[in-house]
């Protein structure tokens, strides 16, 4: 893991990059201009994951899937080295209730407000 930080931080010295990750906000790029923590619930992720595995042909049910996200969300956030956690300058926005398109646009209006129009 820490030879993956270490290669991350080197992708960012050559300029604008796009990272995404659970600990991208404070360990890897913690000087970043515009960190954005997203989140949604347990059982809208569940959700989510299980129609994925579904049009993917992999087997599985609603209830362990939504079992293996927790699981994964508590030893994420209880590691030693980089735990789960929100930054406290990130900008959270919890996609819970909102569509990809919808999450897609509530991230550009973030980052327009910062660094001004991105389709130019």
């Amino acid at each position: 893991r820490e030879k993956m930080v270490e290669l991350q931080q080197k992708a960012a010295m050559h300029g604008k990059i796009l990272m995404d990750g659970r600990d991208i906000g404070y360990v890897v790029l913690p000087n970043a201009n515009i960190k954005i923590f997203l989140t949604a619930s347990v059982e809208e992720r569940a959700k989510r994951r299980f129609l994925e595995n579904i049009s993917k042909g992999i087997p599985c049910t609603l209830e362990n899937v939504e079992k293996d996200l927790e699981r994964r969300d508590y030893i994420d956030s209880h590691r030693e080295f980089a735990p789960l956690k929100k930054a406290d300058d990130a900008i959270a926005v919890d996609t819970s209730y909102m569509s990809i398109d919808e999450a897609i646009n509530a991230i550009i209006k973030i980052i327009e407000e910062k660094v001004g129009p991105i389709n130019e």
